[in-house]
């Protein structure tokens, strides 16, 4: 392993659970992007490529929901519905192009609402500095 890939890691491994989620969103958000522009090239390996690897992040926030928790059923039904308009894209390639776009704002969404929550309990967990007297 070079030393890159070894400082890659490493940065991934020491990232909290908040961080790597918005790293996820991330790549799906970017992949989405290059997907767009792979089939307007006419780049289809590369076009279905971006989609799986989407797809496959998708399945895994999916895997990776707390069902204890009552959101995580809404966010489930939106998980699936993406792979299910993501399956759709790949049928339709040309007929469906549009609907990157539109998936790609959901997921952004979804990033900045998780990184809202995510700033809002680490400011809760911040004791408040005392005034010092005497």
């Amino acid at each position: 392993m070079n030393a890159y890939s070894k400082y890659k890691e490493d940065s991934i491994f020491s990232m909290s659970g908040a961080e790597q989620l918005l790293l996820l969103f991330d790549e799906t958000i970017k992949r989405l992007t290059r997907a767009e522009c792979s089939l307007e090239d006419g780049n289809y390996d590369d076009f279905e490529d971006c989609l799986q690897r989407t797809t496959r992040i998708v399945r895994y926030l999916i895997d990776i929901l707390d069902m204890s928790y009552p959101i995580s059923f809404d966010l489930r039904r939106i998980y699936v519905y993406l792979i299910y308009d993501l399956g759709m894209i790949r049928a339709g390639r040309e007929r469906r192009k549009d609907e990157i776009g539109r998936i790609r704002h959901i997921l952004s969404e979804l990033r900045e609402a998780f990184d809202g929550a995510s700033r809002q309990v680490n400011d809760m967990h911040i004791a408040p500095q005392r005034e010092v007297r005497g």
